[in-house]
């Protein structure tokens, strides 16, 4: 699953790596993240918030395909449509499916695959750190990212450790 998150940026976050996110009106970062289907996080990168997600996505799967070779199947939202599509086809023989919102639901309703990085959003969240963009570089801001799921995989792992015995 991939998909991206706009943060607002703290004010030591430079020009250079800061933008504007019309969708959201949020003026920082943006958070483009896959994961796998249990919610493990494979790849991130972190661009400015003006970067969309087709031109982020083509450069973060081509990582990610490089790293995971038996990665297949890749679910996106909407704004991952249109070429990229045949791009993730052509270039890494991914199979990258749109998982839609039907035009007869009203409020928020829960799609099938997308909860899966949501949760991974509201994980991020939870880290205080992360609840706005602190870092001056982007690689500092991925860094904190990769610490945060860290621990989230520990504290799994010593959960069902305990579970068992």
């Amino acid at each position: 699953m991939i998909d991206s998150q706009s943060v607002k940026a703290d004010a030591v976050v430079g020009a250079d790596s800061r933008g504007f996110d019309g969708g959201k009106q949020i003026n920082g970062r943006k958070r483009h993240v896959v994961v796998d289907t249990l919610g493990l996080l494979l790849g991130v990168m972190v661009t400015s918030a003006d970067i969309g997600d087709r031109a982020a996505a083509q450069i973060l799967l081509h990582q990610v395909a490089d790293a995971h070779h038996l990665l297949a199947l890749i679910w996106a939202d909407g704004g991952y449509t249109g070429s990229l599509v045949e791009y993730c086809l052509v270039t890494f023989t991914l199979v990258l499916t749109i998982v839609k919102r039907s035009d007869d639901m009203r409020g928020f309703v829960v799609l099938p695959k997308r909860w899966i990085v949501e949760r991974l959003f509201a994980h991020l969240m939870r880290s205080r750190r992360l609840a706005r963009d602190f870092e001056r570089r982007t690689t500092s801001a991925e860094a904190m990212i990769y610490w945060s799921m860290t621990l989230l995989m520990t504290r799994r792992l010593a959960r069902s450790r305990r579970g068992r015995a």
